[in-house]
């Protein structure tokens, strides 16, 4: 029904396009709010804006998936990021589908962004990838498209193949600019409203900005207090290019963000608690955020941020332990997602 829903809506020349524009879906520059839960960032090229706190689907299990998605929507949350190798984009979009049929929610007050897995890397793998997605949402278009990691893998249905001796077997036929142009092509044809990147470092990051016909609208790395990745961070403002910071809490390592005892202060001191106040401080720091509440109290909790003063946002910059959770920028194989279900 929900797929149903989109589609009528999207393809009556009644009501409204297969894709607005920038002005009808979100107005034509960055919405000014003291209400942190309210800000977007503007994505380049009049692409729309990308609402700051964003709901991460990556759960391991389908029932969660649907549960958690529905309660995020519910609790105010308005931007969706999904992945092909998160293996449940059906159940999200049963999810989105239930919320925006009861909530009276149009589509266009949603961000979906989806990712294209290592394996389809190749040009000619990359569309049908896309559509793939696009069916397991139930969706007609996304607003934002990434590469889920610069390596490309043995192109095939096996999102994790390996050799005898459990290496992965990456595919050096092709390159990511190569990836990349078959990106581009999806925006050209309406297919999608935006592009981009995600777990790349700055080195890998320049050449592709450089060579690209259509830039890279958002890039999503892990980023928190323990690795702020601050040149990144400087080289994506100069270059308007939002910053997306995954596992903002920690992704629940403990002892970890949620135990550090500046965070903890600062919780005590402004009323909020500390997941509140890390989401907080990477909003107020320019960047768009991802969590994963599992729950409906933990979604509601990780919506309610406010401003922290600047003092607060001082002390949590200079903080100096430093910790990758994620070894994923180095070998293409996320870390929090475990490779067979």
């Amino acid at each position: 029904m929900f797929a149903t829903r989109l589609r009528r809506v999207a393809s009556n020349p009644g009501t409204r396009p297969l894709m607005p524009d920038a002005s009808m879906a979100w107005g034509v520059s960055m919405i000014e709010s003291s209400d942190l839960r309210m800000t977007r960032i503007p994505l380049n090229h009049g692409a729309g804006h990308l609402p700051a706190l964003g709901f991460g689907t990556l759960i391991p299990d389908p029932a969660v998936t649907i549960t958690a998605t529905r309660d995020a929507l519910e609790a105010g949350f308005r931007h969706f990021d999904c992945a092909e190798r998160y293996r449940n984009e059906r159940e999200v979009g049963r999810a989105l589908q239930a919320g925006l049929a009861t909530g009276g929610i149009a589509r266009e007050d949603i961000f979906v962004t989806t990712k294209l897995w290592n394996s389809n890397h190749r040009p000619e793998r990359v569309e049908p990838a896309f559509e793939a997605s696009l069916d397991s949402l139930g969706l007609e278009y996304l607003d934002l498209y990434l590469i889920h990691t610069p390596f490309a893998f043995q192109p095939g249905d096996n999102q994790d193949p390996r050799d005898q001796n459990g290496n992965v077997l990456y595919d050096h036929g092709v390159t990511l600019l190569d990836t990349w142009r078959a990106m581009e092509s999806l925006v050209d044809r309406g297919k999608c409203r935006a592009i981009g990147l995600s777990d790349i470092g700055l080195s890998e990051l320049r050449p592709i900005y450089d060579s690209a016909r259509i830039k890279p609208a958002v890039v999503q790395v892990e980023s928190h207090p323990y690795l702020p990745e601050t040149e990144l961070l400087g080289f994506c403002k100069e270059k308007g290019i939002v910053f997306l910071a995954f596992a903002p809490l920690g992704h629940g390592m403990k002892p970890g963000l949620l135990e550090d005892p500046v965070i903890s202060a600062v919780a005590a001191r402004v009323g909020k608690t500390p997941a509140q106040v890390l989401l907080a401080w990477a909003v107020q720091r320019g960047t768009a955020v991802l969590t994963t509440p599992k729950s409906a109290a933990r979604a509601r909790e990780n919506f309610d941020i406010s401003r922290l003063p600047e003092d607060a946002l001082d002390e949590i910059s200079r903080i100096q332990t430093r910790q990758r959770l994620n070894p994923v920028v180095s070998t293409g194989v996320p870390g929090f997602i475990p490779q067979a279900r």
